[in-house]
This record gives C-alpha cells, sequence and structure tokens, in this order.
C-alpha cells in the first residue's frame, strides 16, 4: 500500500557574506536507475539575502503577523572588509546567539537598522560584526535547514513509493521495532517523524552508507547496516535513530549556541565557520561521526561525496528552500495556549526544560502528571487536553501530534507533541480538535518513565523549538524557565512560581 506522508501544517568595497553562497554542481554517472536530472547541471548563483526576507514578503506558508509593519529594505553598508564582516541575519537568529557564533560581545555588533535586544532578527538584516582571529574564516552552505529537518519541503514526499521504484535492498526490508514489524520505508517514516529529519536526507545516508536503497545487496552486517559500529545502536532503525541525533546535535547546538567546534572521528577538531546555517551544521557534525578530519569535506562536498549523491536522487532543493524560507522569521509568535489539562484539576510540574524527543534535539519539553498521590505506573482516568485548536496529524506509539490551526482553520505552522499517552481512548488519527478537547489518558507507554505522566513540546514548520530561545513557551500565562541542570526549572506567572519536582511535592502543583 503506497504510504504518503501526513500533512503538517549597489558597489562594494568587499564581497559581502550572504546566506547561500557558491555551490557547484556537476553531475556524474552512476550505475543505479535514476531521473533525467540533467535540469540541475548548472552552477548555483549567489543568492541575494533579500530572497530569504520572509518579513518582506511573505510566503503561503508562513501567514502574516496581524498588528506588526513591515520594515523598509535595508541596504547593505559599506564597511572596510578587512576590520569587519558584514553578515545577513538567518532563519531564527537572535542577537545573542550570532554573538556567540562570530566570539564577539552582542555590544560590539552594529547594524543600519535597530536589532532586537532578545527576539529573532529579521532575516536578510545586515549586522557589522569585528573581525578576529577566531571568526576569520567564513564557508560554504552545504544544504537549507528546510532540507535537512522534516519541513513542508517534505509535506508531499511518497517514502513508500520511492523506495518501491528505486527497487533496492530497503524495498524488501523489514524488521522488528517495538515489537511490531515495519518495512523499510517504515523505518524511515517513523525516524522521520520521531527526530523531525527530512526523509530525502534520511533516505540518501542509508544509500551513502549501505547502497541499498538501489542496491540489491543484503549488507554484510545486519546488525550495523550503515557501519556506525554502536554497540548500543543496532539493526537499520537504530543506527538511522543514531544518525539522525547526530544531525540534530549539529542543528540545534548550533541554532541555540552549545555548539562551538566540530570534532572528527579522529578526535581532531575545528571551529565551525560563524555563518553557516543551521542545517549546514547539523550535516558536517554528522560526517564528523563519520570520518575523519583528512576524508570528511571530500565525502560531504567532493566530486563523488554525499552532497553530489543527493543532488542525484532528489534533484536540487533549493527551489523548494526559496519559497519557503526562512523558516523562523521576527514576525513568528507563538499562538496562545492553555496548559493541557481541564480547569479545576491539580496536576504537578515533574519535569522542567529537557529533550523534544531524545538527545540531540533542544530542551524545549515540559513533564506534567495528574494524581501525583497514585505512585508508580498506571493509566490514569484524567485527560490530556488540547491546549489550542488544531487536528491530530499523528497518532500512534503513544505519541499524538495536534497540528495547530488558526481562527480560519488553516495550520499557522506550529504543531504540539505529547508523549506518553495511552493507548486507551487516544484520539484518532485525523480529528479536528478545539480547546481543551481530550487527547488521551497520561501512562507510562512509550519510551522510559518511572511514573505517570505526559511529555509536551512544540515544533514550528518542522523545527523543534526551544523553551530557552526566542519563543519563550507559554501556556496559560505561565511562561517555562529553565534550570541549572536539564529537567529541572520553573513555571513563572506574574509573582507566582511552580517548580519542577520528578517525584511531585507542594511547591510543583499547578491548576488553570
Amino acid at each position: 500500500m503506497t504510504q504518503k506522508r501526513s500533512a503538517k501544517s549597489g558597489k562594494k568595497r568587499q564581497q559581502i557574506p550572504v546566506l547561500l553562497v557558491l555551490l557547484v554542481v556537476i553531475l556524474v554517472a552512476c550505475n543505479f536507475p535514476i531521473r533525467d536530472l540533467s535540469f540541475i547541471t548548472h552552477s548555483y548563483p549567489t543568492l541575494d539575502p533579500a530572497i530569504f526576507e520572509g518579513h518582506r514578503t511573505p510566503s503561503a506558508s508562513t501567514p502574516e503577523v496581524s498588528g506588526q509593519s513591515t520594515p523598509p529594505v535595508i541596504v547593505a553598508p559599506e564597511i572596510d572588509g578587512e576590520l569587519y564582516h558584514v553578515y545577513a541575519a538567518q532563519s531564527g537568529d537572535s542577537l545573542p546567539i550570532v554573538a556567540i557564533h562570530f566570539g564577539v560581545s552582542p555590544l560590539q555588533i552594529t547594524s543600519p537598522a535597530e536589532i532586537p535586544v532578545s527576539g529573532i532578527i529579521p532575516p536578510g538584516q545586515y549586522l557589522i560584526i569585528p573581525k578576529t582571529t577566531a571568526n576569520k574564516v567564513l564557508t560554504n552552505l552545504i544544504m537549507p535547514d528546510s532540507a535537512v529537518i522534516d519541513s513542508p519541503c517534505a509535506d508531499d514526499f511518497d517514502i513508500s513509493a520511492f523506495v518501491q521504484e528505486a527497487g533496492g535492498y530497503l524495498s524488501r526490508f523489514s524488521q522488528s521495532v517495538a515489537g511490531e514489524r515495519i518495512s523499510g520505508a517504515d523505518v524511515v517514516k517513523r525516524v522521520a517523524d520521531n527526530q523531525s529529519i527530512n526523509p530525502r536526507l534520511l533516505l540518501a545516508i542509508i544509500e551513502y552508507r549501505a547502497g541499498i536503497v538501489y542496491g540489491n545487496s543484503e549488507p554484510s552486517d545486519i546488525y550495523h547496516p550503515l557501519k556506525l559500529n554502536n554497540e548500543f545502536f543496532k539493526g537499520l532503525y537504530q543506527e538511522l535513530s543514531l544518525a539522525a541525533r547526530m544531525i540534530n546535535a549539529g542543528y540545534y547546538g548550533w541554532r541555540y549556541g552549545g555548539l562551538a567546534e566540530l570534532t572528527f572521528k579522529d578526535e581532531v577538531t575545528t571551529p565551525v565557520a560563524p555563518n553557516l546555517n543551521a542545517g549546514s551544521v547539523g550535516i558536517q557534525n554528522l560526517f564528523a561521526n563519520l570520518y575523519t578530519s583528512v576524508e570528511w569535506e571530500q565525502r560531504l562536498a567532493g566530486d563523488e561525496g554525499f552532497i553530489q549523491l543527493y543532488l542525484q536522487m532528489f534533484g536540487d532543493f533549493m527551489p523548494c528552500a526559496m519559497q519557503i524560507e526562512p523558516l523562523l522569521t521576527d514576525r513568528v509568535i507563538q499562538p496562545q495556549l492553555e496548559l493541557p489539562f481541564a480547569e479545576g484539576e491539580v496536576w504537578a510540574f515533574t519535569a522542567g526544560p529537557h529533550y523534544s524527543w531524545v538527545e540531540g534535539t533542544p530542551h524545549g519539553a515540559l513533564d506534567f502528571a495528574p494524581n501525583i498521590k497514585d505512585a508508580g505506573c498506571i493509566v490514569s482516568p484524567l485527560y490530556a487536553r488540547a491546549p489550542a485548536a488544531g487536528v491530530v496529524t499523528r497518532s500512534d506509539n503513544s505519541v499524538v501530534m495536534l497540528t495547530l490551526v488558526d481562527n480560519t482553520g488553516q495550520p499557522n505552522g506550529w504543531e504540539i507533541l505529547f508523549m506518553h499517552i495511552a493507548t486507551q481512548d487516544r484520539v484518532a488519527l485525523g480529528t479536528r480538535l478545539s480547546v481543551n478537547d481530550p487527547i488521551g489518558h497520561p501512562s507510562c507507554e512509550g519510551g522510559s518513565s518511572t511514573g505517570t505522566h505526559m511529555h509536551i513540546a512544540r515544533k514550528y514548520r518542522g523545527e523543534w523549538i526551544s523553551t530557552s530561545g526566542p519563543l519563550p513557551f507559554v501556556m496559560s500565562g505561565w511562561t517555562a524557565l529553565p534550570g541549572e541542570r536539564i529537567y529541572t526549572g520553573t513555571l513563572v506567572k506574574d509573582d507566582l512560581v511552580v517548580t519542577a519536582r520528578q517525584g511531585g511535592n507542594a511547591d510543583s502543583l499547578i491548576s488553570r
């Protein structure tokens, strides 16, 4: 049966670095069957960042936020190229994070226009940044963000049809995952859904490392088909999940300022180029983990490298990127959310900001537990409830994904993830929910758990959103703040504070 992805909802004194730079594509002949790709046998031009300025020309998939004006077009300033970079802000950039990337103080960064102190900088806005010995080396984009994460560019991609048409060993492959026998295409889909990685990218990784998308031979080591050789991650599903973690660790480590250098397989380290986008750093981090410092660049971007293979399999990723990026702009705000349980019920705030999915994803999730007096693992009679109106776009394996909609019923780009939702009474796929409608019962199902609870996290257009970035996690007026360590933190509303406690106690209780 064909499986289809569900919907989500002037004159210059120097060469100015911009988001997208020269990427030369020369296709080589290959032994596996592919579509005619002669249409991309050309050089990519250097693109003006204005193309990506979603705050000026919003795409159809990025609704305009009411009450916000469109800023004037900013002309690139002329500066001393020996002393300064002129950097065009990218998707999701904020002043503190750009300063971390370039190794300077936020006070040293200036611009022809006002720079938001903590919010997202309008993509395309030029920033003047002092050059230092550490930040002089800039480099080229590898892949746009939308080709790396499970963005709207993946919405219409039919994983099963592609795998079957390719006709390789993957089309006949199956394995047991969490007690269920699933196909090779379903392995890719589950990793894409869980980790929010673009399925095209995952298929290209499988082909590059194992050669089984088009090749018919069974891998010599069925426990390590991708040759990651980690004793704790065995089989295609686990290895592909580990590769996705490496990508996410680079993507979100760069997005939120936690990653400054790459560490290669031979333990050599190198700083990340400060002008790169998060997607490129995600791919670099994967290849740094897989290859030595001597070979990784050729493996990634050489004539027979990974990017070349990706383009032969799927064609040019830039047309879609130019339609939907930047994914995160200064116009993006979180819609109003309510706490995910009924009014009058008392729940415990049991975990502060922690991984949205697993290690590698940002600290974007919170945990809440009902009936804290009932220790251990039971299926709670209480319901997790919709914090806003939306459509259920996933309901399986203890997971519910709610794609939020605006007041016209159209997806607004936001998704809310619920985990540890019991099979019993779980809301069905495709159900339209209003705020407060039941999602399902909190439980211990799905993953490790010390007690009944639900895990809640946010995504926007395929990107996991941290609680500590420029888009705070606010529910019923309570703002989540991280603690000194993962899983700790508070919810703050006016002068009220609720503190995360794993076992739950008086100062962790909260109600609407």
